[in-house]
């Protein structure tokens, strides 16, 4: 935690760290580490709504635990912008982290691999590789995901490249509005 702001260093103290090496193939293994990601997943919201900083849902979306779906949230400018979430667990996993994906910003930012997968490949995956197989989801979603959105959401909206879902909404809204106008 070498370098880490005070802030994140509490935060992140606050997420309990995993103990079970195992993958998605590891059977009663992964049962049991899937118990512990949900329990750090649970420490990690509830800290978060603590705080008033609630930024994200997420649930596995089979009942293996592969696949992970939600939305997160990011605020700028007192606008909340929300974007789907998703990643699958690696068959290497927790040797390897999870790739998060954001697929409504595919192709809006260089910082993003094919298919919306954010670039973590910097910063966080040297810091999960020295932390396995005591990260999970939760630190992915803490260490990684949250400073991408720091980082790239408001660079995003000032270049125009995200609009806010009002704003994307009002000129349909005007259009249709001088139409009808048209009509009387």
């Amino acid at each position: 935690m070498e370098g880490w702001d005070k802030g994140t260093k509490s935060v992140v103290g606050e997420i309990p760290l995993l103990s079970t090496r195992a993958g998605p193939r590891d059977g009663e293994a992964w049962r049991q580490r899937l118990k512990e990601e949900y329990r750090a997943l649970i420490a990690y919201t509830s800290v978060n709504k603590s705080k008033d900083n609630d930024w994200f849902r997420i649930s596995a979306a089979n009942p293996e635990g592969t696949r992970w779906e939600g939305s997160c949230w990011y605020v700028h400018n007192l606008r909340r912008y929300e974007f789907p979430l998703q990643f699958d667990i690696p068959v290497a996993y927790p040797q390897v982290a999870p790739e998060i994906e954001l697929p409504t910003l595919d192709g809006k930012t260089h910082k993003m691999y094919r298919g919306g997968k954010i670039c973590l490949t910097v910063h966080f995956k040297p810091l999960w590789a020295k932390n396995c197989p005591r990260f999970g989801i939760a630190h992915a979603l803490c260490l990684g995901l949250a400073p991408w959105l720091a980082a790239e959401v408001p660079i995003l909206v000032d270049s125009g490249m995200v609009k806010h879902k009002d704003d994307e909404a009002a000129p349909a809204d005007a259009a249709a509005a001088s139409g009808s106008a048209a009509a009387s």
